[in-house]
């Protein structure tokens, strides 16, 4: 399990409130995540912001 699914996993209501408010055209769908699907829900938030998946995971890091 990596850093970043440890991190989603444990504050995942925390950190979607704040990706909210950073990028408010994100949906709840936009955000559902799942256990073991951190690649989809990354690469779902690339499509939608336009971003790389590094700066991605380093935006959620952040958080």
């Amino acid at each position: 399990m990596s850093a970043l699914e440890d991190k989603i996993k444990g504050n995942w209501n925390e950190i979607k409130g704040k990706i909210k408010q950073e990028y408010g055209q994100l949906t709840d769908d936009d955000l559902t995540y799942a256990e073991g699907q951190e690649d989809e829900l990354i690469g779902r938030l690339q499509s939608k912001l336009g971003k790389t998946k590094e700066e991605v995971k380093d935006f959620i890091d952040a958080i």
